[in-house]
């Protein structure tokens, strides 16, 4: 089902529903690329917020789609997993109108990269977990996603967030700074078209080379820089050891579901 996208108060609010908690897979892939056509083709004046549903805004990577992926043993595979889940990152973190993320819920892993993408990030005061775990559970993180969780963290918190790998509950993520702002969940959606309506349509121009000069940095290095490190996960999402963590996961998610 295509994500549905409403104008509210000048904004263009943009709802993920590829499944229960926007795991992401090739739909969700597909999902979200359809969403930006539209943006562009139906409401390019307009900032945009994106939001999930229920108690997730999204859990990342689809586990048994990436792992499957991952221990195929084909670096061609691998590498085009890699390709498309770059694109779907870049399309939001470069998309020239204010970006807002609504996190109304859990934020996890390639979850949290997507609201990182976001140039504001607004959360609801709620029970829920967020961070960065595809180190542990072996999955080496690709550079280009460390350089937009940098711009995004900082230097400190963001090899923080990454190497280590913690789930955090709400108010220590709040403490680390994921969040610009926290609110109450019945005041999220108006907080975040707040921040989204932070310029009039005739600054959009203004906005646009703003944010792409902010962001210049990290897409040379995204652009120039980390094509040579990005060569080699295919071998390190192979790589045995890296395959048993990967397996103990899987084993975990099947065990949870039984």
């Amino acid at each position: 089902m295509a994500w549905n996208i409403d104008v509210v108060e000048g904004c263009a609010v943009v709802r993920m529903n590829t499944n229960k908690v926007n795991v992401q897979n090739e739909q969700f892939f597909a999902d979200l690329h359809a969403a930006f056509d539209r943006l562009e083709r139906e409401f390019n004046e307009l900032p945009v917020v994106l939001t999930g549903q229920g108690d997730a805004f999204s859990a990342g990577i689809d586990f048994q789609y990436s792992f499957d992926i991952f221990g195929s043993g084909s670096q061609d595979k691998i590498r085009e997993w890699y390709r498309a889940y770059r694109a779907t990152n870049l399309r939001i973190f470069q998309y020239p109108r204010p970006t807002v993320a609504a996190v109304n819920g859990h934020a996890i892993a390639g979850g949290l990269i997507t609201a990182l993408d976001c140039d504001f990030r607004v959360a609801a005061r709620k029970p829920a977990k967020f961070g960065l775990n595809e180190v542990p559970i072996g999955i080496p993180m690709p550079a280009a996603y460390v350089e937009i969780i940098k711009y995004a963290l900082g230097d400190q918190v963001g090899a923080l967030a990454t190497l280590r790998g913690k789930l955090y509950e709400f108010e220590e993520a709040e403490r680390l700074g994921f969040f610009h702002e926290v609110v109450e969940p019945d005041k999220l959606l108006a907080t975040a078209i707040g921040y989204a309506t932070c310029i009039t349509p005739d600054c959009n121009t203004a906005y646009a080379m703003s944010k792409k000069a902010l962001q210049d940095g990290v897409m040379r290095q995204i652009e120039e820089r980390t094509v040579a490190l990005d060569a080699q996960l295919p071998a390190g999402m192979s790589d045995a050891g890296n395959r048993r963590a990967q397996d103990r996961r899987r084993q975990e998610i099947m065990n949870k579901r039984k």
